[in-house]
């Protein structure tokens, strides 16, 4: 057998791969091996984040934990709008409260006040009650003579000043003072050489006060300067 000195002992000749593609072939299947480990990675990195230790975290822990923070959220909220209820209660017993005592003031300022108005209507009817008792009895005792009735009406008049200076009420002092509308109501005006202009001449109703307020004015003739002649 004559064999090929470097081909096979049968003779028949192998074909020789050169050195070059072989190398270039083992070349490109580890880049290709290198480029899946790479996206691998990538997409494992995507896919689950990190732990603090560096570590990745499986979705179901992620999910548990975002769970249990709704929960925590949701009770806090729950305890919050408890609590904001029973302020709520407390504001409106409160509010009702109030209302009661307001309507209760209101009652016993009303019952003050017809009390004073009675008291005052008391104070003034024992004032007065006297003086009508002297009055019948100056016209029981009257014996016809003027004198005498004209004497006993001026008791009697000076007896209700009295009563009335008692309950503080006074006269307006009128005749012979200047007009005053603050005091006086004029009802006419007359000409007069006894009075000068703008004074008051006649009284025709005494006019009344207690302590600083009016009770009425006093209805008066006021003078006035003559009108010249020619």
């Amino acid at each position: 057998m004559n064999g090929d000195p470097n081909g096979s002992p049968d003779g028949v000749g192998d074909a020789t791969i050169p050195v070059e593609v072989v190398e270039g072939e083992a070349h490109a299947g580890a880049t290709d091996a290198a480029t899946d480990a790479a996206n691998d990675a990538a997409t494992g990195a995507a896919t689950d984040p990190p732990s603090a230790g560096g570590a990745v975290a499986p979705a179901s822990e992620t999910g548990a934990v975002n769970e249990a923070a709704a929960d925590g959220e949701l009770a806090r909220l729950q305890a919050r709008v408890e609590a904001l209820e029973g302020e709520k209660k407390d504001y409106w017993d409160k509010l009702l409260r109030t209302a009661a005592d307001l309507e209760n003031l209101r009652k016993r300022q009303r019952r003050e006040l017809d009390d004073t108005r009675h008291d005052t209507k008391q104070r003034v009817l024992k004032e007065i009650l006297p003086v009508a008792d002297n009055l019948e009895r100056a016209l029981a005792v009257s014996t016809g003579e003027p004198d005498a009735v004209l004497d006993g009406v001026r008791l009697v008049q000076r007896q209700l000043l009295q009563a009335l200076e008692r309950l503080e009420v006074v006269p307006i002092e009128a005749e012979g003072q200047p007009f005053d509308p603050n005091l006086h109501e004029a009802i006419s005006q007359q000409e007069s050489d006894a009075h000068a202009p703008g004074t008051v001449m006649t009284v025709l109703q005494r006019g009344y006060k207690s302590g600083d307020r009016l009770l009425r004015p006093a209805m008066v003739v006021v003078a006035k300067a003559k009108a010249k002649v020619g």
